[in-house]
């Protein structure tokens, strides 16, 4: 599977941008797509799964161009937003059995496919169950389900663990990359944990644009030099806050302990950090700026 992006714009009326000359490369495997709220983010997710045209540009799934062959393209993929609406009246298994109709599986193939899929996502055990009583956690996990219920060699999954608690979240990312064998799947996310844990290849957006593509220990090198320590007062401390991203700050009876990127305030002490991939987002965004 390759996802080919190139020049993609965005634009809503004459001068908002939510996407400027986007271009990427994607292959099988987890791909994470980060960036803060706003950065254009679930517009090219949007595009992507056919549901929004691009202002120009061109994007090519396996060769098949999106614009003119949606269609198409729709038959290889399953797409989970950040929204994901169920019948909280049916059961999982009847939820997925509407699914695979609206996706044309053949009615004799029906029920294998929602029990293949209720099994991907550790559900089968509460397939009878209705959908309200299920968990925010189970939700997300049963829209992973219907997603790859056609068995699509893309997937598109739009801030997954918004609002799922640390167990909940780090249970849907183990089955991301338990899928992603086989398939390209492109996670987009403003959370760097989920990045971090399961994307190989990643691209940051800002403001529409993209300020960095390629592998989290090529992002991190990036930062290197940028990430600083220092014990400081509270008078110290807003020169900081004015010159700097503040990352984090302990406050103590005297002074503060401050951690921050970007270039060091002048005349006060401080000491370099390893980076790490939130110190890393945080300055790209920032220079982005």
């Amino acid at each position: 599977m390759r996802i080919t992006v190139r020049h993609l714009w965005k634009t809503y009326g004459k001068t908002l941008h939510a996407l400027r000359d986007v271009s990427l490369d994607i292959g099988t495997g987890m791909f994470g797509l980060l960036g803060p709220n706003g950065a254009g983010k679930t517009t090219l997710m949007k595009i992507l799964a056919t549901l929004e045209t691009p202002s120009a540009g061109q994007v090519l799934v396996n060769g098949t161009d999106i614009n003119t062959q949606r269609a198409a393209v729709r038959q290889t993929l399953g797409y989970l937003p950040q929204f994901f609406g169920v019948y909280p009246q049916l059961s999982g298994t009847e939820f997925l059995a509407y699914i695979a109709a609206l996706n044309d599986i053949p009615r004799k193939r029906r029920r294998a496919a929602v029990q293949e899929a209720l099994e991907r996502v550790g559900l089968a055990e509460v397939g009878d169950r209705k959908v309200r009583t299920y968990s925010g956690g189970m939700v997300r996990r049963l829209g992973i389900a219907q997603a790859v219920i056609g068995d699509p060699k893309l997937l598109i999954v739009d801030e997954p663990t918004v609002g799922l608690d640390p167990e909940e979240r780090i249970r849907f990312r183990n089955l991301l990359a338990n899928i992603s064998r086989n398939k390209a799947i492109i996670l987009s996310t403003h959370i760097v944990g989920d990045i971090s844990s399961t994307c190989e290849d990643l691209a940051l957006l800002s403001h529409g644009q993209v300020v960095f593509h390629g592998d989290p220990a090529r992002l991190l090198d990036q930062t290197r030099g940028h990430v600083w320590s220092t014990a400081c007062t509270e008078d110290e401390f807003s020169a900081v806050a004015a010159r700097m991203q503040i990352i984090s700050c302990i406050v103590q009876e005297r002074r503060r302990i401050v951690r921050a990127v970007g270039d060091p305030v002048p005349g006060l002490a401080m000491w370099p950090e390893t980076p790490n991939l939130e110190d890393a987002y945080m300055y790209m965004t920032q220079e982005a700026l």
